[in-house]
């Protein structure tokens, strides 16, 4: 049936047949290599986005590498070697069951005990059904106040941990806010609707360790305390106006209250060096 063997002959049938036969052959090679180029697309994109968080996390400052059971008073002094990320630290069996220090409610900022806190100042509500809502935190709210416009993902892309998950511009100022989980976008929402993104995660919620590395409690407090002192400082040099109401609440829209601060340095430190 294929030319070069004995006895073919060109006729419609051997046309109709090779011609058929090829079809088949290329739908299955473009399938295959169709496949192939999105999972290295994938996995470079995976490894793109881990290289860059290793880069900026070694970038920081060591002050603001602090452990989490350093916040919550478990141990006295503790950096962080592993990104953020206490899934993969051999220790924290050893530490989370130590007695916490430090009072677990946010002195005026409301930070509800049914989320988990990203240190990128966002923060992840799990949900019945299996996804997870995600927000912006009340101190990142209250320093940026309304947007200018905002830049979302799209519906059914994937984002890894650490990536930029989507973008708020406010006076000239882009900023990014890097996703607190791995996984899918299935929604996408608001300020005004009190939250941005749903997600499927791409790990199992009833799996302890799927959010592990998220912030909780005390530890949220004790977080809160130094981000509240970096900004004092940052915002409060002479002639500027008061940045913090009184007990050390950022005033809301914070960053029209305080136009000539240094935004550049405020938000990347804020958002984790994006």
């Amino acid at each position: 049936m294929f030319p070069g063997v004995d006895g073919f002959h060109w006729t419609v049938s051997h046309i109709l047949f090779l011609s058929l036969f090829f079809a088949v052959a290329m739908t299955i090679a473009g399938t295959v290599l169709s496949a192939a180029w999105r999972t290295a697309r994938d996995f470079h994109r995976h490894q793109a986005t881990q290289l860059c968080w290793e880069s900026d996390f070694a970038e920081m400052p060591e002050s603001e590498r602090r452990c989490r059971h350093e916040l919550a008073g478990r141990v006295g002094f503790r950096k962080c070697d592993n990104g953020f990320d206490c899934r993969h630290c051999s220790q924290y069996s050893q530490f989370a069951p130590l007695p916490a220090k430090v009072p677990a409610d946010p002195v005026g900022l409301k930070y509800p005990q049914d989320r988990l806190y990203h240190r990128g100042h966002t923060w992840v509500k799990p949900e019945e059904n299996g996804t997870v809502t995600i927000g912006l935190d009340e101190l990142a709210d209250h320093m940026i106040g309304e947007p200018d416009s905002i830049d979302m993902p799209e519906m059914c892309s994937e984002l890894e941990l650490n990536q930029t998950a989507w973008r708020l511009h406010k006076n000239g100022n882009e900023i990014s806010l890097r996703a607190p989980i791995e996984g899918t976008v299935v929604g996408i929402g608001t300020r005004n609707s009190g939250w941005y993104l749903k997600m499927r995660p791409r790990l199992d919620l009833r799996d302890p360790l799927t959010l592990r590395h998220l912030l909780r409690g005390p530890e949220v407090s004790g977080w809160l305390s130094r981000e509240l002192e970096r900004l004092q400082l940052q915002l409060g040099p002479q002639n500027t106006a008061p940045a913090l109401a009184d007990g050390g609440v950022p005033l809301p829209g914070l960053m029209d209250a305080v136009p000539e601060a240094d935004w550049d340095t405020v938000l990347s430190d804020t958002f984790l060096g994006i």
